[in-house]
């Protein structure tokens, strides 16, 4: 019986849209930026989530895991309090500020999904 190749999809094929990112970056401003920086840039130990060094952490990653050191972390103050999809979103925003392109659909909150992508920086 011959396996089954899944689709692979990479975080350069627009998987998330601009309106999603829009709402992703209100998200990040209100549970996020007080850690990471309103530039994304991180502050004392919290880490950038932009930029060469948040690219080289999650290279070629399954978007899934960086979806789930959100969910399940974050905020460090309040971990797992935020629901999936507003998750979706602030990863969508994260996305976009890494210049990653926008498609025209919203990045999917489920596991399944997210494994199926693959972090590559632009």
């Amino acid at each position: 019986m011959p396996l089954l190749l899944l689709a692979q999809l990479s975080t350069r094929d627009g998987v998330y849209t601009a309106v999603q990112a829009e709402r992703g970056k209100a998200a990040y401003a209100k549970d996020c930026a007080s850690c990471h920086a309103e530039t994304l840039e991180g502050t004392g130990q919290a880490p950038p989530l932009t930029g060469d060094e948040f690219a080289a952490n999650w290279k070629g990653q399954p978007l899934s895991e960086l979806f789930d050191k959100i969910q399940g972390g974050m905020p460090a103050d309040r971990p797992g309090q935020l629901s999936r999809a507003t998750n979706a979103d602030i990863l969508a925003y994260l996305l976009s500020a890494s210049k990653l392109p926008a498609g025209k659909t919203e990045l999917d909150s489920g596991a399944e999904a997210l494994q199926k992508i693959r972090f590559e920086a632009r």
